[in-house]
């Protein structure tokens, strides 16, 4: 079972003299969490999300728990000697995977994000954007039961943008936990499990709203035995969820979770069938 992280009286500052830039933070983060961090630049949130990703060790403190962990930095280093699919599939290697496995796990990640056509050129001659594709798929390619994500969102195309969130909602929907930082205060202002600012050199837990209506939603039409209910799986996923008729369900869903939505109907067992997808002005 996935542990949970933890994170007690954790502090850090960079040499034996330094600042603290955090201190006294404490965090648990559940398997299949989704947490939000925030707060202003140089208050520390990089800094605390590193430890989270087990790059930087704190000061004081101490982390336990430490599951297996993926981190898309702020800043990807993209002069490196290796090709897109090549630095992907050694990245995949590290990770645990065959490099059959690795390589066809970079290329599907690739076709994802829309950075297929790039497979084969250097890492130093990809745009700004294009590197931040690969960022992204070689934190998604061995399937994390953490992901960390530091303005991962940034550079990316619209299509690419909703693509990590689809992401996103698939690790939570199979038990991964996700943290994030982003400068979006919209970015998946509905999903989070919790949210906390990085403030006066420590961690607040945020009291955030109740979860409201935000962003795109589809109305998804399923059709299944009669008199069953819909999977439990489809039912967390949706935002509401409409008897029209025994056995026939209207549900409705944020759109980058449509995808886990889908997938949860079609592999329940007994399968539900999808009558249609529709946007909610078409539902009307």
């Amino acid at each position: 079972m996935q542990p949970e992280l933890r994170l007690d009286g954790v502090g850090r500052r960079y040499g034996i003299r330094g600042p603290w830039v955090l201190r006294g933070v404490n965090l648990s983060v559940a398997p299949g969490a989704l947490v939000r961090v925030e707060g202003t630049n140089g208050t520390g949130k990089s800094t605390l999300l590193r430890m989270l990703a087990g790059i930087d060790a704190p000061t004081e403190g101490r982390v336990t728990g430490r599951p297996r962990t993926a981190y898309v930095p702020e800043r990807f280093p993209a002069a490196l000697p290796f090709t897109a699919v090549s630095y992907l599939t050694h990245l995949g290697t590290v990770h645990g995977l065959s490099r059959r496995a690795a390589a066809r796990a970079a290329g599907q990640w690739l076709e994802r994000l829309g950075a297929a056509g790039y497979a084969a050129t250097p890492l130093s001659r990809l745009s700004k954007g294009s590197s931040q594709k690969v960022a992204v798929a070689q934190a998604l390619l061995a399937e994390p039961e953490l992901l960390v994500l530091d303005e991962a969102w940034t550079g990316l195309d619209t299509d690419a943008r909703a693509e990590l969130e689809r992401a996103v909602a698939e690790r939570t929907e199979a038990g991964g936990a996700v943290v994030f930082v982003d400068h979006d205060p919209r970015r998946l202002a509905d999903a989070p499990d919790a949210a906390y600012a990085v403030r006066d050199g420590t961690l607040h837990r945020r009291t955030a709203p109740a979860k409201a209506p935000a962003g795109p939603r589809v109305v998804v039409r399923v059709q299944g035995p009669p008199g069953a209910a819909p999977p439990a799986d489809a039912l967390r996923i949706a935002v509401s969820a409409e008897e029209t008729r025994p056995g026939s369900c209207a549900l409705t869903v944020v759109a980058s979770h449509s995808d886990v939505l889908l997938r949860a109907l079609l592999t329940a067992r007994p399968p539900w069938h999808v009558v249609s997808v529709q946007a909610p002005e078409d539902h009307r």
